[in-house]
């Protein structure tokens, strides 16, 4: 499916769209996205920052702590609390969409999974799926695969 893409917080209060590709699409199996998500992974999608439009309400800027803590900068409804995107670090331009907040999440099948040791037990991994223990050294790899994946 071709951009753009839509996406809506929990309650439908938050509506945005994503005018380009993403960067790549990945499964973090982390257990702070496990945390975060209240389920067995996170989908996690690298857009352009500037590709995010709010077209309905207001995503309002909301920080967390992670455990070995790093500052975690998101943009969530204030009104039902869904996280929406992750916000850049500093001087970087891509923001990491929550997949599961996109109207067509299903269209977007991630080409890696990260963090498998911590994966639940019970989930099955898609046959042929590139696996990383932990995460890959160079994050560029993600962005490689998924071009690769594309053509």
């Amino acid at each position: 499916m071709p951009a753009p893409y839509t996406g809506r917080c929990l309650c439908g209060s938050v509506r945005f769209t994503v005018a380009e590709e993403p960067l790549t699409v990945y499964a973090c199996h982390c257990t702070d996205c496990q945390k975060r998500s209240g389920s067995a992974f996170s989908l996690s999608v690298w857009v352009n920052y500037r590709a995010i439009a709010v077209t309905g309400g207001e995503a309002v800027q909301h920080e967390t702590s992670t455990e070995d803590g790093r500052v975690r900068t998101q943009r969530i409804c204030a009104r039902c609390l869904s996280q929406l995107w992750a916000e850049p670090r500093s001087g970087s331009h891509i923001a990491i969409v929550r997949g599961g907040m996109l109207d067509d999440a299903g269209a977007l099948r991630p080409i890696a999974h990260l963090w498998t040791r911590s994966a639940l037990p019970w989930f099955p991994f898609p046959d042929g799926a590139v696996k990383y223990e932990t995460q890959p050294n160079n994050l560029l790899e993600l962005l490689a695969l998924w071009r690769d994946q594309r053509r």
